[in-house]
């Protein structure tokens, strides 16, 4: 029609070629982060994931990629696939899982840029999110500026839009800041700290109805 300017839908999710360039930088944050630390700091508890030590988180960390390049994606994302990614890798040193970090780069990298949206967003939101769970559990917050949060939150965003109209509006209208809202959407924020961000109960319990996560009971900061 003339003096129509047809658009297609709203997205947040980032570009493909972002998507790629946010894991691999991600990861070489965290193979240069674990590589800095001694091999005690793996039986550090996380905070975020109570029921896991610094390296049983980067077993899964690295496990997901691990999977996918070997084709073991029965039960993709489940508790029994990440279970058995920590059973797999739970017992090397920190070292050997740098190690093992790095050495998919090449392989996985390739593998990602055939990984469709929102998908291969996924998989960025899932490692950034460790990212700073291990980052707060050793102590050494950093880079919570970083592509790979602008595309974690993306997801999230979408996600939420997907499920509940208005809503990648409303959370964006809370004004805070990308690391703190993907922090408060991936289940790092009490119910207190999301309802000081200015979220009703009804909204928290509205976004977290259908996601596997959770507020935590007492408040995190990292």
């Amino acid at each position: 029609m003339d003096g129509v300017c047809e658009t297609g839908p709203v997205t947040w999710l980032s570009p493909d070629r972002d998507v790629i360039d946010a894991y691999r930088n991600l990861r070489e944050r965290v193979v240069g982060l674990l590589r800095s630390q001694p091999d005690e700091a793996g039986e550090i508890q996380v905070p975020a994931c109570p029921a896991w030590t610094v390296r049983r988180l980067v077993a899964h960390m690295v496990g997901v990629p691990d999977d996918i390049l070997a084709g073991r994606l029965e039960g993709v994302a489940s508790d029994a696939w990440t279970d058995a990614q920590v059973g797999r890798l739970g017992r090397l040193p920190l070292d050997a899982l740098a190690d093992l970090f790095a050495e998919q780069a090449s392989d996985f990298d390739s593998m990602l840029s055939r990984i469709p949206a929102p998908t291969n967003s996924q998989v960025v939101f899932d490692a950034v999110t460790h990212e700073h769970d291990l980052r707060h559990a050793i102590g050494k917050p950093a880079h919570r500026d970083s592509a790979a949060v602008t595309v974690g939150l993306g997801f999230m965003l979408q996600s939420a839009e997907g499920r509940h109209p208005g809503s990648a509006d409303r959370l964006r209208a809370l004004g805070l800041s990308d690391f703190e809202l993907l922090r408060s959407l991936s289940g790092r924020r009490s119910t207190e700290q999301l309802k000081a961000a200015g979220l009703t109960t009804g909204e928290i319990s509205l976004l977290f109805a259908d996601l596997p996560v959770r507020p935590p009971i007492g408040d995190l900061h990292g």
